[in-house]
């Protein structure tokens, strides 16, 4: 456009979250726009929150801390904190599976996988389980 002509603005409602360290554009109707190439968008944060959890069970299955509260004295953060994260071992291995690959709905995000969750694992899955599979 030349400096004469008129400005033509457009109006786009998106929004910009972050999700495993990552910006992603989530549409006006709430959907996650596709990413570029269909690539898997793993969200780092609870891959990181997984492993944790699981080399921490591993801590005190094998006796190195004797209780969470040890533990959590250990690695300088709160006992509450620690025993959210250690749920996440409970976790069926689809999720798992499903976290690790990059297939988890966008609604699954580590703060809605460390409240209380039903230990059966069929339980857990969501309704559309084709959605991790």
């Amino acid at each position: 456009m030349t400096a004469t002509s008129p400005m033509l603005t457009v109006h786009i409602p998106l929004t910009v979250r972050r999700r495993g360290g990552r910006k992603v554009v989530i549409a006006p109707d709430g959907t996650e726009a596709p990413t570029i190439g269909g690539a898997a968008r793993i969200d780092s944060t609870l891959v990181k929150a997984l492993a944790r959890a699981f080399r921490w069970r591993r801590m005190l299955e094998s006796g190195r801390y004797a209780t969470i509260d040890e533990l959590a004295a250990a690695e300088k953060i709160n006992a509450s904190y620690v025993s959210r994260i250690l749920r996440l071992t409970l976790l069926a291995p689809e999720i798992v599976e499903a976290i690790l690959d990059g297939r988890l709905p966008p609604e699954m995000t580590l703060l809605v996988l460390i409240k209380p969750f039903p230990v059966e694992w069929s339980e857990q899955l969501p309704a559309d389980a084709s959605q991790i599979r």
